[in-house]
C-alpha cells in the first residue's frame, strides 16, 4: 500500500501542476465539460436499460403499436414517458461525440504545456548538459519529452475519466439492480439485492487473479519503453554518422550492434506476449463468462414467472453494468502497467533534472561569473572528469580585453576540458572563473553546432537572423570563403550532413565575423582548414574584429604566430609559454 500511495504521489507530482498553472481556468471548464459528458453518457445508458426492458416486454407480448411507438416515435409507459429509440440514439452519438472530441483538445493542451515546462527545466542551467554528463541511468531524453510525456497525458485522462464513469455508473446501477434481484433466501436467511453482492464478489475474484497473473507487466512494461528508446537511438546515430560508417567500412560492426540492441528489445517483447498470454487467458475468460453469468443467476426468477422477458433482459444489462464498473482495474490492467511505468520514467528523469539544477544552485563545482568586467580571470581553478581525475591543478591566470592569447598542450591534457570550463559549462572540479558579461563571447569548438533549418540561421546563431541585415550576412558568408552557397541561404536542409567538415568549419568562423563578439573563444575551430585558409581567416578576425579578445586552443604551432600570448597546460599545470 505504500508503494501505492508513492506512485500516486508521483503522479499527482506531474499532473497538479497543471491545474494550477496560468492555464488553470480554462483547464478546468474544459475537464468540467468532459465530466459533465461523460455522466451524461451514464445517464444515457441508465435510460436505455428502462427502454431495453418495455422493448423486449413488447416483443413478448407481440404489441405492434408499441413496438414501433419505442422505435421512432415515444410511449408511455410503467417506466414513465419512453421517448423512441431513435431520438435516444442519436443524442448518444452526440454526446459521445462531444465527449472524445473535447477530451483531445484537453490531451494537447495539457501535453503542449507539459512539453514546454520540461523543456524549460532541462534547458535552464544548462542542466541538459549535466545531467548526460554525470547521470548515464537517465537514458533517451528525447524519448521521455516526446513520447513518455504524451503518454503520460493521455493516459491519465484516460484512466482518469474511465474511473469516474465506471464509479458513477456502479452507484447509478446499483440502485437498479438492487430493485430488479429482489431478496434471495439461503439457508432460511432473506439475502436482499443478492445480484449485487453476486457481482461485487464476481469482480473482486477478477481483480484479485488479474493482479496475481499479470503484475510482471509493470516491470517488462517500463524495460520496454527503455529498450525501444536505445534501439531507435542507435538508428539516429547511424544515421547522422553515415561517412564516418562509410569510410571505416563499419557495416558489419553497426549491425551487430543493431542487432543486439534489438535483440534486447525483442526478448523483452517477447517476455511482454508471454505475459499478456497468461493475463489474456484469464481477462478473456472473466469477460466471456460475464456474458452469461447474469442470465443464469437471473434465470431461476424468469422461469418461475416472477420476472418477464424484458425484466431478465434489464437484469442482465444492469448485472453486466455493475460488473463491468466493478471490473475496472480487470480490464485496465494492461493500460495501467503502462501508465506506471511513464510515470516512473518521467519524474525519474525530472529528478535528475532537479538534481542538476540544484547542484548549480548550490554552487558546487567550477564557479563561472559573468562579472562584466575587463579580463577574463582564472582564480584556484582545479579541472576533473567526470569520474575524478584532475586534470588541471590550481591554474590561475588573467586575460584582458582585446588579448590574443593561445592555449597549447599535449592532446589528452585537458585543453578542450578548460574550454569548457572558460565557457561556464563544466561542472566538475572547482574554482572561479570571473568572465565578461553574458552574450559578449562566442565560443566556437571543434566540431561546429549547425541548427536544423536554413543556411541563415546557422550562420546567425543563436542569434535571430531578421537581426542581421542582408548585406552583412552574404558579407560574413563571402569571407569565408562560401559565397557559393548565398543563393542557398534560405534553403533548409540538413546542413551538418551536406556540408564538409571544413565547410562547417567555415560556417561557424563567418559567424563569428558577422556577431562580432566581444570575446572569441575557439577550440582547434580552425583544424579541418588548410593552412592558407587558416593564415587567412586569423588575418581576417584581426583586420575585421580589431578590439575582440582572441583565446585560442590549437595543435599546430603555426596558430600561436596570430596571439601575443602562450599559455601551456602540461603536466596538471597552467602556465606561460613563448608566443
Amino acid at each position: 500500500m505504500r508503494r501505492i500511495g508513492h506512485f500516486l504521489s508521483d503522479a499527482w507530482r506531474l499532473a497538479g501542476p497543471y491545474w494550477r498553472s496560468e492555464e488553470r481556468w480554462r483547464a478546468r471548464l474544459l475537464l468540467g465539460v468532459v465530466v459533465l459528458l461523460n455522466l451524461s453518457l451514464v445517464g444515457m445508458s441508465v435510460l436505455l436499460s428502462y427502454w431495453n426492458r418495455e422493448f423486449f416486454n413488447s416483443l413478448q407480448e407481440k404489441d405492434a403499436e408499441a413496438f414501433w411507438s419505442l422505435l421512432f416515435w415515444w410511449r408511455s409507459t410503467d417506466s414513465g414517458p419512453m421517448p423512441g429509440f431513435v431520438f435516444v440514439a442519436a443524442l448518444y452519438i452526440l454526446i459521445a461525440v462531444y465527449a472524445l472530441y473535447l477530451r483531445q483538445a484537453l490531451q494537447i493542451r495539457w501535453r503542449s504545456w507539459l512539453t514546454r515546462e520540461v523543456l524549460d527545466r532541462w534547458l535552464a542551467d544548462r542542466a541538459y548538459y549535466r545531467v548526460a554528463l554525470s547521470d548515464p541511468g537517465t537514458d533517451n531524453p528525447d524519448q521521455r519529452i516526446a513520447e513518455d510525456l504524451r503518454m503520460f497525458v493521455d493516459n491519465t485522462l484516460a484512466l482518469g475519466l474511465g474511473l469516474m464513469r465506471s464509479v458513477v455508473t456502479l452507484f447509478s446501477f446499483v440502485i437498479v439492480l438492487w430493485g430488479l434481484s429482489g431478496p434471495l433466501t439461503v439457508l432460511g436467511l432473506d439475502i436482499p439485492g443478492y445480484m449485487v453482492w453476486v457481482a461485487l464478489l464476481y469482480a473482486l475474484a477478477g481483480t484479485g487473479l488479474a493482479h496475481l497473473i499479470g503484475r510482471s507487466l509493470i516491470r517488462l512494461n517500463f524495460a520496454q519503453q527503455r529498450v525501444e528508446a536505445d534501439f531507435r537511438f542507435a538508428l539516429v546515430r547511424l544515421r547522422e554518422n553515415v561517412e564516418g560508417i562509410a569510410l571505416y567500412g563499419g557495416e558489419a560492426d553497426e549491425k551487430r550492434g543493431l542487432v543486439e540492441r534489438f535483440g534486447a528489445l525483442i526478448g523483452n517483447w517477447w517476455a511482454i506476449m508471454v505475459a499478456t498470454k497468461r493475463l489474456t487467458f484469464f481477462t478473456a475468460a472473466y469477460s466471456q463468462a460475464a456474458i452469461i453469468f447474469p442470465f443464469i443467476v437471473a434465470a431461476p426468477a424468469f422461469f418461475a414467472g416472477r420476472i418477464p422477458l424484458g425484466g431478465l433482459t434489464q437484469t442482465s444489462g444492469a448485472f453486466s453494468e455493475v460488473q463491468g464498473a466493478l471490473s475496472w482495474f480487470v480490464d485496465n490492467y494492461a493500460a495501467l502497467t503502462e501508465w506506471r511505468a511513464t510515470v516512473l520514467r518521467v519524474t525519474g528523469f525530472l529528478d535528475a533534472i532537479a538534481a542538476a539544477r540544484a547542484a548549480v544552485a548550490a554552487g558546487s563545482g567550477i564557479q563561472a561569473r559573468p562579472d562584466g568586467g575587463d579580463a577574463l580571470v582564472l582564480e584556484g581553478l582545479e579541472v576533473a572528469l567526470p569520474d575524478g581525475r584532475v586534470l588541471l591543478r590550481e591554474a590561475a591566470a588573467r586575460i584582458g580585453a582585446g588579448d590574443s592569447v593561445v592555449i597549447a598542450g599535449a592532446s589528452g591534457s585537458g585543453k578542450s576540458t578548460l574550454f569548457r570550463a572558460l565557457a561556464g559549462i563544466w561542472p566538475f572540479g572547482h574554482g572561479t572563473v570571473h568572465g565578461p558579461s553574458a552574450g559578449a563571447s562566442l565560443f566556437l569548438p571543434q566540431r561546429p553546432y549547425l541548427p536544423l533549418g536554413s543556411l541563415r540561421r546557422a550562420l546567425c546563431y543563436p542569434r535571430d537572423a531578421a537581426e542581421f541585415p542582408e548585406a552583412a550576412v552574404q558579407a560574413a558568408l563571402a569571407d569565408a570563403g562560401l559565397g557559393h552557397l548565398a543563393p542557398r541561404l534560405d534553403t533548409e536542409e540538413a546542413w551538418d550532413r551536406q556540408l564538409s567538415g571544413g565547410e562547417q568549419q567555415r560556417v561557424a568562423l563567418a559567424r563569428a565575423l558577422l556577431l562580432k563578439p566581444a570575446w572569441l573563444f575557439l577550440d582547434e575551430a580552425t583544424a579541418s582548414l588548410d593552412p592558407e585558409a587558416e593564415a587567412r581567416f586569423y588575418t581576417l578576425l584581426k583586420e575585421r574584429l580589431p578590439g575582440t579578445a582572441l583565446i585560442s586552443i590549437a595543435h599546430r604551432p603555426a596558430v600561436a604566430q596570430y596571439h601575443d600570448r602562450a599559455l601551456r597546460v602540461q603536466d596538471g599545470r597552467l602556465a606561460e609559454a613563448a608566443a
